[in-house]
């Protein structure tokens, strides 16, 4: 894999979270970019406890998180009509195009989104 600037899906941080060695060692070294939309789904998870909400924190403040601006807003359009993805995303594809990097994701509706390049994390 070339470059040290990764996008990381919703899923991913859930598995480093969950001690998944073979992601931290993908992740290690490299600098890692979140969408607001991994931002939220991590910081609402239902019956999330003082303590996993620190973790998730912890984790949130070593990623860089990239709003939602106009770029990846039409983008997050153009994708979304010719993927058929649902809006998060269509926003998490379209911010790895924006930003002209890899995605890391283990969610397969990623893989026919031909406007990214996809590191397809299969468990």
């Amino acid at each position: 894999m070339s470059g040290t600037n990764l996008l990381c899906d919703t899923n991913i941080l859930l598995y480093l979270l969950a001690g998944d060695g073979t992601i931290a060692e993908l992740l290690n070294g490299k600098k890692i970019f979140i969408s607001v939309i991994s931002e939220i789904e991590l910081l609402t998870f239902k019956k999330l406890s003082s303590s996993e909400k620190k973790l998730i924190i912890e984790l949130l403040s070593d990623c860089t998180v990239i709003g939602l601006i106009e770029d990846i807003k039409k983008k997050t359009i153009e994708i979304r009509l010719k993927n058929k993805l649902k809006v998060p995303d269509a926003i998490i594809a379209a911010t790895s195009q924006y930003l002209n990097i890899p995605l890391v994701s283990a969610d397969k509706q990623f893989r026919k989104v031909k406007e990214i390049d996809l590191i397809y994390y299969q468990v």
